[in-house]
């Protein structure tokens, strides 16, 4: 089994129930970093996101957690009409141990995430060693907006 980690944004619909299919549609899900609520980057004006990091424990490697991705986001009603802009739901492959990946539809690690504190701050919640220094104190427009399970849960 290999450890893995997946970004995962919604800004359209019911953003933290979106989320919340998205991970439970998932059969490998280890933990489930704090909801942050986060400014967009990039893109046309659109509102504001909810971002969650998912950690996996895995058999799949990146090609295979790509296209679980992407299936995610269809299932979500995501329609790709703008570049960055808003979405239903947003899955991103970030880091998956032990494998690198530079194709022209996806590099593992993912090349812009420690540009963004929108994944580095839940990353660093449930991987600090893959986040050193970042803190939701230190990221300019991502908050805290509590858990996605109930009774504040963030492990299934």
């Amino acid at each position: 089994m290999t450890r893995a980690f997946l970004a995962m944004g919604s800004n359209l619909g019911d953003r933290r129930a979106i989320l919340a299919a998205a991970v439970a549609a998932l059969d490998d899900v280890l933990a489930v970093s704090p909801v942050y609520e986060t400014d967009p980057v990039g893109g046309p004006e659109q509102g504001a996101y909810l971002n969650i990091v998912v950690e996996l424990e895995t058999g799949r490697g990146a090609r295979e957690l790509l296209r679980a991705a992407l299936a995610l986001e269809a299932d979500a009603g995501r329609e790709r009409r703008v570049r960055w802009g808003p979405r239903t739901l947003d899955v991103d492959v970030l880091w998956v141990e032990g494998e690198t990946v530079d194709a022209p539809d996806l590099r593992v690690p993912h090349p812009r995430m420690t540009e963004r504190g929108f994944v580095m701050v839940p990353l660093a919640d449930l991987a600090p060693e893959l986040a050193p220094g970042w803190t939701v104190d230190g990221a300019d427009g991502v908050h805290r907006a509590g858990e996605l399970g109930e009774a504040g849960a963030c492990a299934r």
